[in-house]
């Protein structure tokens, strides 16, 4: 079963990107996910299988409730 995530959800990784941040934002879904490093501002492209196995945890965006 595919995890709910949506446009706007901040998630954790469980490992670091190169400049030391682990939170992301989701800039796109469905098969592929660009996700934008929060600490500083890069995109990155990955498979949604990938993403899934990656994910910590997931936060919902600001006045959404999970």
């Amino acid at each position: 079963m595919p995890l709910n995530i949506n446009v706007g959800d901040i998630i954790e990784l469980k490992k670091k990107h190169p400049c030391g941040g682990n939170s992301f934002e989701v800039k796109r879904t469905g098969m592929d996910f660009r996700i934008k490093c929060i600490t500083c501002g890069t995109e990155v492209w990955l498979k949604r299988h990938d993403l899934e196995k990656r994910v910590k945890k997931i936060k919902a965006k600001e006045g959404k409730e999970t």
